[in-house]
C-alpha cells in the first residue's frame, strides 16, 4: 500500500508525515511554526554604528517638533490652514512639486545605497530596525540577557515573571505612545497638543492618530519584529534585483571557514582538518531575523553587521584572523581581491550613474528653492460678470486674484495689467497681505471701446513685491463683446 498524504492546517492529534506507518493516512501541515527569536546582545564597530543611527534618528524625530523658529514651531505641516512650515520656508499645496522631488531623491538614494552596500537602510536607519533596537534594549534591561529570557519564558507563570513582563510592556507602551504623540505633533503644534491632552480637550482625530501610530509602533517593534522585515516589507522582496556581484554585502567566507568544528583554543589551526569556523552559532544567536549567514545570502538578511561583530570577537579569542564574516562582494570573495581592488569595483558605472542623477536632482532642488519667488498669484475670471460696457464707453472685465504671501512678514504688492494698448486697472492696485496668508482680491480691468477687435485677447497681470524682491507674470484673457 502507498502512504496517503492529506495536506491540512496544523491541529492537535494528527500523525506527522515522518511518523506515519505504511498504509496510514498522514497529515501534512502547509505551514511551519515560526520559533520565537531571542537576539543576543553584541558589541563591536557595527553595533556602535547602529546605535549611533538610533540616537541620531530619534534625536531628530523627537526633538524637531520642539524647536521654535521665530514665534512658531520650526517644522509644522498645518493641514488645517494648508501651510507647511520648514524652518524659514513656507510651502503651499501648489508647491507639491517639491514633495515629488523629495520622493524622487529618496528613491534614488535607496537605489544608490543598495547598489553600493545592500540593505544599509534596513540595517541602520529603518524605523522598524530603530524601534526594535530600542524595545530590545528595554527588554534586556527588564528581563535580562538572552538565556535568562528564554528560561523565564519556558517557566510557569509566577509573580516575578508577571512583574517583569508587566514592567516591560508598560515601558514599551510609554515609548510607543510618546512616539505617536510626537508624530501628531508634526501636524498640530506640539505644545498646544500637550496642553490639550493635559486638559482632556483633544480633538478626536488627534487622539485617533496618536493611539494608532503608538500601537503600530508597539505591535511592530514589540511583537512582529522580524516578521515585518521578512514578510511585510516590500523592499525585502525586490532588493535582490538591485544587487550584483560587486555589491558589498554581509558574507561568510566558506572557503576559509569550512569544514566547521569545535576545538580548543590551544589547538593549532594548521594541525586540524578544520576551517576557521568553530561552529559556535553565535552569528545565528545575534541575528535579529534569525538566519544563518553561513548558508549564504538570504533575502531575510537586513545587513546590520551583528554577525560580523560577534564573529570577529570569536576570532580574536581564538587567535585567528578577523573577517570570516565580513562586508565584501561576491566577486571579491571568489577571486580573492584586496580591499582596495574591491572598493574600485564597487564604484562601477551603475553606481556612478545613480550618483550623478542623484546629485543633479539635489542640485536642481536647491537651485529651485533658492530662486523660488516668495509669493504666488492665481487668477480666476469672475463667472458672474463677463465683459460689460461701463460709464465712459469703456469695456470692463472683472477678475479675482488670490495673492499668497509665503514670507513671515506682511508684504505689499503692486498689480498692473499689460498686453493691450490702453489697458488699465480701475480698482486698487496696491494691496497688503499679512504674513503667511492668502488674500482674494476683486480686480476690474478696463479698455477703451475701440482699442481692440471683438473676441478674446491675451493679457497679463504683473505683480511686484514692494517690500522684498519678487516679480510674477500671470496670463489671462480679456473679452471684448461684439
Amino acid at each position: 500500500m502507498t502512504r496517503k498524504v492529506i495536506p491540512i492546517l496544523p491541529q492537535e492529534g494528527y500523525i506527522p508525515l515522518g511518523q506515519a506507518l505504511e498504509g496510514d493516512e498522514a497529515l501534512l501541515s502547509l505551514y511551519a511554526n515560526d520559533k520565537k527569536i531571542y537576539p543576543r546582545s553584541v558589541s563591536g564597530l557595527f553595533a556602535r554604528w547602529r546605535w549611533g543611527m538610533v540616537f541620531l534618528t530619534q534625536l531628530v524625530f523627537y526633538g524637531m517638533p520642539w524647536l521654535e523658529w521665530g514665534q512658531r514651531q520650526a517644522v509644522l505641516f498645518d493641514l488645517g490652514t494648508r501651510r507647511f512650515y520648514i524652518f524659514g520656508l513656507v510651502l503651499y499645496p501648489q508647491d507639491f512639486i517639491y514633495l515629488a522631488g523629495v520622493l524622487v531623491i529618496s528613491a534614488l538614494s535607496l537605489f544608490l545605497f543598495t547598489a553600493v552596500a545592500g540593505r544599509l537602510w534596513c540595517g541602520y536607519a529603518c524605523p522598524q530596525t530603530v524601534y526594535t533596537e530600542i524595545f530590545l534594549w528595554i527588554e534586556k534591561k527588564v528581563e535580562g540577557e538572552r538565556s535568562a529570557r528564554m528560561r523565564r519564558d519556558a517557566q510557569p507563570l509566577s509573580a516575578n515573571k508577571v512583574l517583569r513582563k508587566s514592567t516591560k510592556h508598560l515601558l514599551w507602551l510609554a515609548v510607543a505612545l510618546w512616539t505617536g504623540f510626537t508624530f501628531v505633533g508634526y501636524f498640530t503644534p506640539i505644545q498646544e497638543l500637550g496642553g490639550e491632552f493635559l486638559q482632556l480637550s483633544v480633538n478626536s482625530w488627534e487622539i485617533f492618530w496618536t493611539f494608532f501610530y503608538g500601537f503600530a509602533t508597539y505591535g511592530n517593534a514589540g511583537f512582529m519584529r522580524e516578521q515585518i522585515c521578512k514578510h511585510m516589507c516590500p523592499y525585502a522582496q525586490f532588493q535582490s534585483v538591485m544587487f550584483d556581484n560587486d555589491t558589498l554585502i554581509v558574507t561568510y567566507d566558506k572557503e576559509r571557514g569550512e569544514p566547521r568544528g569545535n576545538r580548543s583554543r590551544k589547538d593549532e589551526l594548521s594541525t586540524l582538518n578544520l576551517g576557521a569556523c568553530v561552529d559556535c552559532t553565535l552569528c545565528v544567536q545575534v541575528c535579529p531575523t534569525g538566519i544563518d549567514i553561513r548558508n549564504g545570502l538570504q533575502h531575510d538578511c537586513i545587513g546590520c553587521g551583528a554577525c560580523v561583530d560577534v564573529c570577529d570577537t570569536v576570532m580574536d579569542k581564538m587567535g585567528y584572523e578577523r573577517g570570516l564574516i565580513r562586508y565584501t562582494t561576491e566577486n571579491a570573495m571568489t577571486q580573492h581581491w584586496s580591499q582596495a581592488k574591491t572598493l574600485r569595483h564597487v564604484l562601477r558605472p551603475r553606481v556612478l550613474i545613480y550618483a550623478a542623477v542623484l546629485g543633479t536632482m539635489v542640485l536642481a532642488m536647491v537651485v529651485s528653492l533658492s530662486l523660488r519667488t516668495p509669493f504666488k498669484v492665481d487668477v480666476v475670471r469672475d463667472r458672474g460678470v463677463m465683459a460689460r460696457i461701463v460709464a465712459g464707453g469703456t469695456i470692463e472685465n472683472v477678475y479675482r486674484l488670490q495673492v499668497m504671501n509665503a514670507t513671515e512678514s506682511a508684504q505689499r504688492y503692486k498689480i498692473t495689467a499689460t498686453g493691450l494698448p490702453g489697458l488699465v486697472l480701475s480698482s486698487e492696485n496696491v494691496v497688503t497681505v499679512e504674513a503667511t496668508e492668502a488674500r482674494w482680491l476683486p480686480v476690474r480691468v478696463q479698455l477703451p471701446f475701440d482699442a481692440a477687435t471683438p473676441g478674446s485677447h491675451v493679457m497679463q497681470f504683473e505683480i511686484d513685491a514692494l517690500d522684498s524682491p519678487g516679480h510674477l507674470i500671470e496670463k489671462s484673457v480679456f473679452l471684448v463683446p461684439r
